[in-house]
């Protein structure tokens, strides 16, 4: 990278003396020497993830091999109506490269730094340059509005103040003194100095943030583990079943060299692809992203942005939620408490008070305290000596009403031993409590130019009052908080705040009660076992680092708790990484937006009750349209392999099974996808699932197998035999559809309905029974499917009954055990 050309700046707005200038600064040839040796301060921009990688992943898989195989054996052999199955392969892989690459975009973009100058000495002179151009040794200058560019040391300092907040959770401004440590991405706000870098490019704490908050990871999905812990079973078991059914298909016809010699080595290929199409539930996997897309759609309108699909089902399945104070809870800045009175009131304080809140200069922490003093009782201010951070304190007089000076400011400065004994006593107290305390002092006499010149603390003064004021507290937070209470949510506030001010926001949205504390994180232990120990029993925790916030986190998870962790500055990152769901707030930091899954754009902490409600329609809805899938899934291997052993004819065409699958689960399950579903979190979907499935494909096997050996001895046609087994499964799978689909609501029945007319059209359309190659089979057979199909149907309702009292008394157990 070619750097620009250095930009001198004039000596005289540097904060090192004109003659001292030379003294300060790498020559040439030692910056060269620096950057031969340990870089230039350039941040690496790796990608988070090649496109190649997301293609790879979600076009070049084993099941999308297996459908385009399929469809291109097919379209050789002139069989088109058999291969409309490869477009929900193709969606679905379309709507996983969509999510991943809108995640490796956001995560690309990932910046800790973001000023592109730097003011650095070199040869005895201050010169502008490019953040990339420096090295280690160089003495760069610091002013208000600067942003750190590399890890350094204080060398001078003159009032130093940096805002740690988004790297460290501190709300206050940090004083720097000569000697301490800077840390890359801390922003200047009063004061100046010069500092000393040590660490640049890669190993600044900027540089390892930024790669460990693009490393590629996907949220962790019990939806997405379960299915594909059931790919991966129907991959172990796809190869062998295959082998079986050619085999059978081929005996079928004859043999195998009779087979190929006739040419009807083609229908039993056209057998062995439907076999293999019915075994990959790739239907589910596409109605599973509908349903997740369809969620995040809807979380969109309400102002919250879901970064990955999956992300939806997350915050349903947590059980602890971790929140950072500042920025969550709170919206920043204070507000008024309380006013105590010491044991020497002065007359005019309230005017005093009134005037400061009032006076155009004031900040915020002044301007909170006029709700209870207001302008109206206000009177001029006739001298000032202005608050600064360095001295923190002021002093007024005032023109009328209040007369004397006042000093307004840090009880630790203008309260004194011996003369305030009793308010430093009420400061200490308050302090505790997590309150920040500000002082009123009176002195005799008015403020003189001398005075306000020199900016002298007047020494005659005496305390009056104190003011406590509190964090200013989101509207929102208290009723979010007591909803995920009342839904069985643990929570926790891990803050880099303060113990004292975490604990009384703590206590303000009714976290914990009066008695309990937080803990202070520097002693917290370091072994995983003893830290899991010690989060799991207490619920507030301050001054929390960083790489604490994550070890925290990971504690956590390896208790079996699903965690999510709410944050906004580049401190939480770590955490917000880790945990199963990040949750960011849309004024953060572009760093915790880019990592975390979900983003509350209008920083609603409320909104977080309606991103729990979509996961649960979705989470609950794809375990509806899984029993649906998986009963497929379980019926089609079972006939694959028996057919295959009885050296019988596939009983479907692959047309015919897309047909029966469009009736009975396809369609259905757009809408089943998209039901409302308030339904509470259960863990075991995988399980539940399964436990429907097996049993009802195990039905629809035996009712399959019984009308093709009653077709078989009423010598039908390979049509009427196909036709009989297809109206045994239309009428099974429909019933079963009505099983999962209970309780009905109106819009169901219409589907039931809607099924049930496109398969009565379907047999009786010349055209449809052309392309299905239906026909009628005899009566007699005729009758076994009716009496198949009711003995069916009871047994599916016997099966789904037994299944709705077990999930009724998971439900209710888990309820019992809430915390």
């Amino acid at each position: 990278m070619t750097s620009e050309r250095p930009v001198r700046l004039p000596v005289e707005n540097t904060d090192v003396e004109p003659g001292q200038v030379e003294k300060f600064g790498l020559s040439a040839r030692e910056v060269e020497r620096a950057r031969e040796q340990h870089g230039r301060n350039i941040i690496p921009n790796d990608s988070s993830r090649s496109m190649w990688a997301i293609l790879r992943a979600n076009v070049f898989t084993l099941f999308n091999g297996i459908v385009v195989a399929c469809f291109a054996l097919l379209a050789v052999m002139g069989r088109w109506q058999d291969a409309i199955f490869g477009f929900s392969a193709v969606a679905n892989s379309i709507i996983g490269v969509w999510q991943e690459y809108s995640a490796k975009r956001e995560l690309d973009n990932l910046r800790v730094l973001h000023a592109p100058h730097a003011r650095v000495y070199r040869d005895g002179e201050l010169i502008e340059t490019r953040r990339e151009d420096l090295v280690v040794g160089d003495l760069i200058s610091l002013k208000a509005g600067d942003q750190v560019p590399a890890d350094a040391r204080v060398a001078t300092s003159a009032g130093l103040q940096l805002d740690e907040s988004l790297l460290t959770g501190e709300e206050d401004a940090v004083d720097k003194s000569v000697g301490d440590e800077l840390l890359s991405g801390a922003s200047v706000v009063a004061g100046s100095g010069t500092a000393t870098l040590e660490r640049v490019g890669a190993d600044s704490f900027a540089a390892k943030l930024t790669a460990e908050a693009k490393r590629f990871s996907l949220v962790n999905s019990e939806i997405r583990n379960g299915l594909n812990r059931v790919l991966r079973i129907v991959a172990f078991a796809l190869l062998p079943v295959m082998l079986i059914v050619v085999n059978g298909q081929m005996q079928a016809f004859g043999g195998w060299e009779q087979a190929i010699a006739s040419g009807q080595w083609k229908d039993a290929a056209v057998g062995a692809v439907a076999a293999a199409i019915a075994m990959v539930p790739l239907g589910l996997l596409l109605m599973t992203s509908v349903a997740f897309a369809a969620g995040a759609l809807k979380l969109g309108k309400r102002n919250v942005l879901v970064q990955e699909l999956h992300a939806v089902e997350g915050l349903a399945r947590v059980d602890m939620l971790c929140f950072d104070k500042t920025g969550t809870l709170t919206e920043g800045g204070v507000t008024y408490d309380e006013t105590h009175l010491g044991p020497e009131p002065q007359a005019g304080w309230e005017r005093a008070l009134a005037s400061i809140a009032a006076s155009e200069g004031a900040n915020e922490t002044a301007v909170s305290f006029g709700s209870a003093y207001p302008a109206s009782l206000a009177s001029g201010i006739s001298r000032e000596i202005a608050f600064t951070s360095q001295r923190k304190w002021s002093a007024f007089s005032f023109v009328d009403g209040a007369p004397g000076t006042w000093v307004l400011g840090g009880p630790d400065v203008i309260l004194q031993q011996g003369i305030d004994d009793e308010l430093l006593e009420a400061v200490e107290r308050h302090a505790n409590r997590g309150l920040r305390v500000l002082a009123l002092c009176h002195a005799q006499g008015e403020l003189t130019e001398e005075q306000v010149k020199a900016e002298a603390l007047p020494a005659e003064r005496r305390g009056v009052v104190i003011l406590t004021l509190r964090e200013r507290l989101r509207s929102d937070a208290p009723q979010t908080v007591r909803y995920f209470r009342e839904e069985g949510v643990d929570l926790r506030i891990i803050s880099g705040d303060d113990p004292r001010t975490v604990t009384a926001v703590a206590r303000e949205v009714e976290l914990i009660g009066a008695y309990e504390h937080g803990v202070d994180a520097r002693t917290l232990p370091t072994d995983r076992e003893e830290l899991a120990e010690m989060v799991e029993r207490h619920r507030v925790f301050g001054r929390v680092s960083p790489s604490q916030k994550r070890d925290m986190v990971q504690a956590l998870q390896s208790r079996g708790h699903v965690v999510a962790m709410t944050g906004d500055g580049v401190n939480d990152v770590l955490a917000l990484k880790e945990a199963d769901l990040g949750i960011a707030m849309g004024h953060g930091s572009a760093a915790s937006r880019a990592v975390s899954r979900i983003t509350l754009l209008d920083n609603q902490f409320q909104a977080l009750p309606d991103v729990v409600l979509e996961g649960r329609k979705a989470i609950a809805n794809v375990e509806r349209l899984s029993m649906l899938y998986l009963s497929k899934t379980a019926w089609a291997i079972l006939i694959a392999v028996i057919f295959g052993l009885f050296l019988w004819a596939y009983p479907f065409e692959p047309r015919q099974m897309s047909f029966l699958d469009g009736i009975s689960i396809g369609l259905p399950a757009f809408v089943l996808a998209l039901l409302p579903n308030t339904r509470r979190y259960l863990s075991g979907f995988f399980r539940r699932a399964v436990s429907f499935a097996l049993p009802a494909g195990i039905t629809i096997t035996i009712a399959i197998v019984a009308i093709s050996i009653v077709s078989r001895m009423h010598e039908q046609t390979v049509e009427q035999q196909q036709t009989a087994a297809s109206l045994v499964l239309a009428v099974l799978s429909l019933w079963i559809l009505g099983l999962v689909c209970r309780p009905f609501r109106p819009v169901l029945g219409l589907v039931m309905l809607g099924s049930v007319s496109v398969l009565i059209l379907a047999l009786f359309w010349p055209v449809t029974v052309w392309f299905f190659g239906f026909a009628w089979p005899d009566a007699p057979v005729l009758w076994a499917v009716g009496i198949l199909c009711v003995v069916g149907c009871l047994v599916l309702e016997a099966h789904g009954q037994l299944r709705m009292r077990a999930s009724r008394r998971e439900l209710a157990q888990s309820e019992s055990i809430r915390p």
